[in-house]
């Protein structure tokens, strides 16, 4: 026996799944054109219809199709991020995961998605932006983790693409930027060691082709010189765990090994830590050890990890509302968030001597 459809029940296209624009149009009585602008927010209709239509759509539980808000819009409702790395970066680095959980709170709440590449080299992430760009997949990209003259900024003011930057070194930069300074932080930790009677200090710093590594090795060799100390031990540790330890294989052995160590992100640090262990050096009592970024996973080892507490979430956040804030037209100024701090953790604290 046919089901009777009431007069009231709203019109659903046959064998759809969901309720389309034309199912909108044809509850309403109105012409598809009436209800595109309606649901669109744009002109062409009078406030008692625009207010009817959407009352139909919402009972409909009418979803509108990114495919046709874009193409009416002319915009791909996406925004893109590239990860010049080894894939493994985004398993094992918890920055990342903060960062890409902050950019999506701010753009899920305006119905944009993220574009996420990662590539391992600089040409494929120049042929990644042309593609994403030209292809009209993003309407904007970030520009993260700069390196030392980098070849991305010149390429995206060719492409003509709002961009927003996070954390360049300088202050008046190409494109609108979100900032947070460390060197304060690490000033701090310096001097909280020296306080606790370290006098050998190294540095295991990040790759010499980013910016922030050099940053940071600039704001350790100011803070040393600022405590009288000789800022001469630095060793690369690729800001990977096993950076860490190679760093701390190297350090370690020496005749006049450090007694403490400033590390240039969390990753190394812990892995300069359970080399140290492996060692049998006693932390923190013969060897401080300080990471930089405040992942919570330097909370689960043991002792926890003294860091430079940065804010990964609130930079992916900002950078995204200003990306957004370009994209639909507008000319976002510069963000500077509350400057990094350093947390004294069990890893780092007085030098005791036998």
């Amino acid at each position: 026996m046919m089901k009777n459809t009431s007069a009231t029940e709203p019109f659903r296209s046959p064998g759809s799944a969901r309720a389309t624009i034309i199912d909108v149009a044809r509850a309403a009585g109105v012409a598809l054109s009436s209800a595109s602008a309606a649901l669109n927010d744009r002109p062409g209709v009078s406030d008692a219809t625009r207010a009817r239509i959407k009352e139909v759509a919402a009972e409909l539980d009418y979803v509108p199709s990114m495919r046709g808000k874009s193409l009416s819009s002319q915009r791909a409702f996406a925004v893109g991020l590239v990860v010049e790395r080894h894939p493994d970066v985004l398993e094992e680095d918890p920055f990342f995961g903060a960062f890409i959980g902050g950019i999506e709170e701010s753009l899920s709440a305006e119905g944009y998605v993220l574009a996420l590449l990662v590539t391992e080299d600089a040409q494929a992430t120049h042929r990644r932006l042309v593609e994403l760009v030209q292809g009209r997949r993003v309407d904007g990209v970030f520009l993260n983790e700069l390196k030392v003259d980098d070849p991305r900024i010149a390429l995206l003011r060719d492409l003509g693409v709002p961009t927003v930057a996070v954390n360049p070194a300088e202050p008046d930069f190409a494109f609108p930027a979100v900032h947070q300074d460390g060197a304060g932080a690490i000033r701090d930790l310096v001097h909280t060691l020296a306080r606790l009677g370290h006098r050998r200090i190294a540095h295991v710093s990040g790759p010499d082709t980013y910016a922030h590594s050099a940053e940071r090795l600039h704001a350790w060799q100011a803070a040393m010189r600022g405590e009288g100390l000789e800022a001469d031990l630095v060793e690369d540790g690729s800001f990977t765990y096993e950076g860490g330890r190679r760093a701390a294989e190297i350090l370690l052995t020496r005749d006049d090994r450090p007694t403490a160590v400033f590390c240039a992100n969390d990753q190394s640090a812990i892995g300069f830590l359970n080399r140290a262990i492996e060692f049998g050096i006693s932390v923190p009592d013969a060897l401080s050890i300080v990471g930089y970024d405040g992942n919570r996973i330097g909370e689960f080892v043991k002792p926890q990890l003294a860091t430079v507490q940065t804010s990964p979430r609130q930079l992916g956040r900002e950078a995204a509302r200003m990306l957004l804030d370009a994209v639909t037209g507008g000319s976002p100024e510069d963000v500077v968030l509350p400057e990094a701090r350093f947390v004294l953790r069990g890893s780092a604290g007085r030098l005791r001597t036998p």
